[in-house]
């Protein structure tokens, strides 16, 4: 590859990694023409569409996805080189974003991230919090982390362990039940919820974290993951008031990014500690 190849590459790059060209302008600290031409000038030569471009910014097209991976790992071999030369050894190095829900992003995962980022420090791990499912085909994420009864079609990973889910309320709480919306909602234990518990107290939530604060408060019982409700001293765990529910825990990549020595080896990292944590995990008291 020419080196004007190689520059075009790192623009193509900063518009896939930031969202808009204007942000990649002021990665790169170049003006936003700069940015448009050198972009066009890689998808001319190559006579092909990188992104698609809309109203809220660029969207790497999702049969394009390995050119932006490949970028990723030029940019990489080049520091690679440069440290090699200095005779320091080859470090892990470049963005890896993991995407999971509120429960997981709050309370499970920061302590299980810090050793991989101390011990990797040209590793930059980013943490996105989302209930919903975010497009990995689309380079929102590189690693998800989801309780699921399956795996999304187009990812790869393994389930890791089983989250398991209870009633949890305050002594002297209402008999009702608070109610979930949204993603949480659609979950195995959300359906149970709407099946089978009956209506709702006069709170309603999205989140299980905020459901936890309702329960706590007093406002009646809460359907909460294991890992949740029996780590908060102001719940007790009411036990036959609903059936064993469990999910497999899935650590999972997009099938074309599955290999990338980062993205495998903080997926391997994440795997292992997550398995290390079944017991409360599972909710196995």
């Amino acid at each position: 590859m020419h080196r004007d190849n190689w520059d075009d590459l790192r623009f193509v790059l900063a518009v896939a990694e930031t969202g808009t060209v204007s942000a990649a302008a002021r990665r790169l600290g170049v003006n936003h023409a700069t940015v448009l031409r050198r972009v066009a000038a890689f998808e001319d030569r190559r006579g092909t569409l990188i992104f698609d471009r809309t109203g809220q910014g660029y969207n790497v097209r999702p049969d394009r996805i390995h050119v932006i991976e490949a970028a990723r790992e030029v940019e990489n071999a080049v520091f690679t080189v440069e440290r090699l030369t200095k005779g320091a050894e080859a470090p892990i190095f470049g963005d890896v974003r993991i995407t999971s829900t509120d429960t997981f992003c709050h309370v499970v995962l920061p302590p299980l991230l810090m050793p991989v980022q101390f011990k990797a420090r040209e590793l930059r791990l980013s943490l996105l919090c989302s209930n919903d499912h975010l497009d990995l085909s689309r380079l929102h994420a590189d690693i998800a982390v989801r309780p699921s009864e399956r795996l999304p079609e187009g990812l790869v990973g393994a389930a890791v362990a089983r989250l398991g889910f209870a009633a949890y309320a305050v002594p002297g709480a209402p008999d009702g039940w608070l109610g979930l919306t949204g993603a949480p909602a659609r979950s195995k234990a959300g359906r149970w919820l709407s099946e089978q518990a009956g209506g709702a107290a006069f709170a309603v939530a999205d989140s299980f974290l905020v459901l936890r604060e309702f329960a706590a408060s007093g406002a009646g019982r809460a359907v909460l993951p294991c890992v949740l409700g029996d780590a908060d001293a102001r719940l007790t765990r009411l036990e036959g008031a609903m059936p064993p529910i469990e999910v497999d825990l899935w650590v999972a990549s997009h099938a074309d990014l599955a290999d990338v020595p980062r993205i495998a080896a903080v997926r391997e990292v994440l795997s292992e500690a997550l398995s290390g944590q079944a017991a409360a995990l599972r909710g196995q008291l």
